[in-house]
């Protein structure tokens, strides 16, 4: 047991995916796992253990933004013994040619917190995905989804309402494809634990456009592509 999470040691596959609301990680554990057990009710951020093909598989909820998955992600690693953190998220697009339903790898995470600088002062440290997942997620996602697959920089910002006109802009010519607020924690916990972590992320949104899906359409937006992420369990369990 941790500060925030009530599992007992044990509870938690090696595996986990990561989801921002609570009612979608439920959804996806009761759509695709078999077995299940929920494992976590701490703030009622929910988190489930099953199997999924004989293999077990644990899901669990981490709220919005890199405080909260710090929170999550920290705890799973240090206090749990998990090995891989996959985040299946929502975004928003920042590029024209990124549509909305379109999946996005995020191979990098800039970002514009400081929670990075409290650790590494002036120095600009670049949080990446674990290539080997971020490999096969490509070659998975590109022959089975009809959605276009993107793989690139994402940011990941504090501020849900866009204020830095300016800055997005320039990240936006610097090719950065989607916004979202959790990958940059993610990546960088995984990497200071030599742990494996990769976000596969849903455009939702457009920032350029104003196109959007509708909240509820979003809570289960990444269930009909769930079990894709799932076929990943198989490379990580070598």
């Amino acid at each position: 047991m941790s500060d925030h999470i009530s599992a007992k040691l044990g509870d938690f596959a090696e595996t986990v995916f990561l989801t921002g609301d609570p009612l979608r990680a439920e959804h996806v554990a009761k759509t695709h796992l078999s077995h299940i057990r929920c494992v976590n009710r701490v703030r009622n951020m929910f988190g489930f253990t099953g199997e999924y093909q004989g293999r077990s598989v644990s899901i669990q909820s981490v709220g919005m933004g890199m405080p909260s998955m710090s929170i999550y992600a920290s705890e799973l690693i240090q206090q749990y013994g998990v090995k891989t953190l996959i985040r299946l998220g929502t975004a928003g697009a920042c590029q024209e040619f990124v549509r909305v339903g379109d999946i996005v790898l995020a191979m990098a995470a800039c970002t514009d917190s400081n929670i990075n600088k409290r650790t590494f002062g002036e120095i600009d440290f670049s949080p990446v995905a674990d290539y080997r997942l971020l490999k096969k997620a490509y070659e998975i996602f590109s022959s089975q989804v009809e959605a276009a697959i993107h793989v690139g920089a994402v940011l990941t910002t504090d501020t849900f309402y866009q204020t830095e006109a300016q800055e997005r802009q320039e990240l936006m010519k610097h090719g950065v494809l989607a916004v979202e607020m959790e990958t940059a924690a993610l990546y960088t916990i995984a990497m200071r634990h030599r742990v494996r972590a990769l976000s596969i992320l849903k455009i939702s949104d457009c920032t350029i456009t104003g196109e959007s899906t509708p909240a509820q359409e979003r809570e289960y937006a990444f269930v009909d592509l769930a079990h894709r992420a799932f076929s990943l369990l198989e490379d990580t369990l070598k």
